[in-house]
């Protein structure tokens, strides 16, 4: 109302037309000049207020903070909450005029700056911005202090965002330095694993080219074997490439130097085996890679040939694989043309002997049972006389024993004639026709009637049966002539081969005898029927390897992990086989393995399971196996060994043989023999 008068006694409203101009100046003054009044008017108070002491008055303190509420409810309703919290969030850049750097007394020592005090201490000592800025208005004309205040303001500010620059550069420095170091550390640990798994690589099994191998180490290195090996794969890469992009002069310029590098390395292996110019062919080769590589490089087919050829060579050698266990498996079932030979000459001069000189001497002894007797079943004369003359050889007497040699009407002649013309010393010998056993016929033993029957004569000869060197590989083991041969199946009808013996050492005709075995006889087998060495590791030659553990008549009576043991030496109590009529559970398993899925064929399978919980082991050192098939047997094994065994497909007498241990057996063979110079014979 007093307003209204004062404004009314000044001559407002004179006029009658001018009564709608008040609300407009009205409006325009508490909109915008009001709350620029208030702003100034609050900077300054705060300014006043900030110099005086701790102990103002609180009423004062009300007002300001009175106003600060009004000032920010006006602000609110203009600019929206994000701006709002920018405008909050920066305060510490609005000057010594802004709201809140006068209360920040609490700030972390990392945003202060060395040199330039805080804005508000506690402390009495230090400085205050607005006593400083105060200072300057004093000592500086009116005109220029404004100017004045904002370089001071930008005096003061500048050092701490500089150092607070500095301080975060440093952390990011720190920070890339540590993780810097973690990368390296990551590295030296993968390379140091790496090393450590290199070197339990076999480098037996991966040859020469180990990515791994130690130049040094050898004493014949190929390295450029290699690198020219390396430079022709690359150059048949590029070859496709150029081919493919149509590069005719590079296509030719590669195709020239491929045939000159795989001239030069032909069948090297090492080295030494180069010719001559090899190194200018590898420097030639090399220009022409990097022509190429600049001209035809692409990451994505380059990579994409590779991949096909390793592809293709992966191909090729699993088909090599499978014609080399073909060939392997081919071989091990031939008899060499000297040992076929052999039993033909002496097949011809028994038969033109008279019939009085047949006989052997010492037949009383054959049922002897005091004496030490030995059965072996073979149709290979050769590899019997070195069974016998190794065990007599090694024998302190050579009189208490005797050889029982059962073998085919093929080879009968053939192995009476030897033994007849070479005597093994005292001992006694005898030798029988399988197919002279009348009680072995098809009504009696279940295997024999097996072998005669449709189903088993399908599986070994029909006609559409994979017979090509890359095809049915691997069961061709188990098409084995020897599996249709009594003689592999007579050693479990010993008792009626033989009824007036008590124990019998059965000896296959692969192995070799280099010590006296008469210590055999006096091994108690505690009640066991069989004697024989144990030839289970840590995860090989158990039950499971040789038996379908899938069939439950398999898994209810047998354990997987049952240790298997080796035929070959085993020496047979046939009185505790009678007892517990071995023989019939032999035919009881075999009747149930009609249809093979039981096991497949083959004598260790049925002798696991006929023998199971009835094998006593012998130690090891009577029985060394391993000679025919393992590169890697122990020598000192094999020296210390009573008997060695070459079971494998690698015989002593065939081509195949390793030569480090053809040497065992050989030694008991006199090649001077007129028979075995006639047959070309020879070590």
């Amino acid at each position: 109302m007093t307003l209204r008068r004062g404004l009314s006694g000044t001559g407002f409203h004179r006029k009658k037309g001018g009564g709608s101009g008040l609300p407009i100046v009205l409006v325009i003054f508490f909109s915008v000049l009001a709350p620029l009044i208030f702003f100034v008017g609050r900077g300054l108070y705060t300014s006043t207020s900030f110099d005086q002491n701790d102990t103002a008055s609180g009423s004062s303190k009300q007002t300001v903070h009175w106003r600060e509420r009004l000032a920010l409810q006006y602000v609110k309703s203009i600019f929206s909450k994000e701006v709002i919290d920018v405008i909050e969030a920066s305060t510490v850049d609005l000057g010594p005029m802004s709201f809140d750097s006068l209360r920040k007394n609490n700030m972390s020592a990392s945003w202060r700056s060395v040199g330039v005090e805080t804005y508000a201490e506690s402390d009495a000592t230090t400085s205050k911005p607005n006593q400083i800025a105060s200072n300057v208005r004093r000592e500086t004309p009116k005109g220029k202090r404004d100017n004045v205040l904002a370089d001071h303001s930008q005096f003061i500010d500048t050092p701490a965002k500089q150092y607070r620059r500095q301080l975060r550069d440093k952390r990011r420095e720190k920070r890339a330095a540590e993780l810097l170091r973690q990368d390296d550390e990551a590295i030296v640990k993968l390379e140091n694993a790496a090393i450590e798994r290199s070197k339990s690589v076999d480098s037996a099994v991966l040859g020469k080219y180990s990515i791994w191998r130690r130049e040094n180490e050898n004493e014949n290195s190929d390295s450029t074997v290699r690198l020219m090996r390396d430079q022709m794969i690359m150059a048949r890469v590029y070859l496709s490439i150029a081919k493919m992009k149509n590069k005719l002069d590079l296509q030719q310029e590669l195709q020239t130097r491929l045939k000159e590098s795989q001239r030069a390395v032909g069948e090297a292996t090492t080295d030494a085996d180069l010719h001559n110019s090899a190194p200018e062919k590898i420097k030639a080769m090399g220009q022409v890679l990097s022509k190429a590589r600049e001209q035809l490089y692409d990451c994505k087919l380059v990579t994409g040939k590779l991949r096909a050829m390793l592809q293709t060579a992966d191909e090729q050698v699993r088909s090599l694989k499978k014609q080399s266990t073909f060939l392997s498996q081919l071989a091990a079932k031939t008899i060499p043309n000297g040992i076929h030979c052999l039993s033909m000459r002496l097949t011809i001069e028994y038969y033109l002997l008279p019939l009085e000189k047949r006989k052997f001497p010492r037949s009383e002894n054959l049922e002897n049972p005091s004496l030490y007797h030995y059965a072996l079943f073979s149709d290979n004369v050769l590899a019997a006389s070195v069974v016998v003359n190794s065990t007599i050889m090694n024998a302190k007497d050579s009189s208490k024993h005797v050889f029982h040699l059962v073998t085919d009407k093929l080879n009968f002649a053939a192995m009476n004639m030897w033994f007849l013309l070479n005597p093994p010393g005292k001992a006694t010998i005898h030798v029988e026709n399988v197919d002279e056993f009348k009680w072995l016929n098809s009504s009696y033993c279940p295997v024999l009637r097996q072998l005669e029957s449709a189903a088993m004569k399908e599986y070994y000869f029909k006609a559409d049966h994979p017979t090509t060197l890359s095809s049915g590989s691997s069961n061709l083991k188990y098409r084995n002539p020897k599996y249709l041969s009594m003689l592999n199946h007579l050693r479990f009808y010993l008792p009626q081969v033989y009824p007036k013996l008590d124990k019998i050492l059965f000896l296959d005709d692969d192995i070799v005898v280099q010590k006296d075995l008469t210590k055999l006889w006096s091994v108690d087998l505690h009640g066991k029927v069989n004697g024989a060495v144990e030839t289970c590791g840590e995860s090989f030659h158990r039950f499971d390897k040789y038996l379908n553990f899938t069939n439950p008549h398999i898994a209810r009576n047998f354990d997987p992990n049952a240790c298997g043991w080796a035929y070959g030496m085993n020496m047979f109590d046939l009185k505790e086989w009678k007892k517990k009529d071995i023989t019939g559970i032999y035919h009881k398993w075999q009747n149930m393995n009609e249809d093979r899925a039981l096991w497949k064929l083959g004598t260790l399978p049925p002798g696991l399971i006929t023998f199971y919980g009835l094998t006593h082991p012998l130690e090891k050192s009577w029985h060394v196996l391993g000679l025919g098939y393992n590169p890697s047997v122990d020598r000192s094994e094999i020296d210390s060994a009573a008997v060695v065994h070459y079971n494998g497909n690698m015989k002593p007498w065939l081509e195949l043989a390793m030569t480090k241990y053809r040497s065992y057996w050989t030694k008991y063979i006199k090649y001077d023999h007129p028979y075995l110079r006639n047959c070309k014979l020879s070590e």
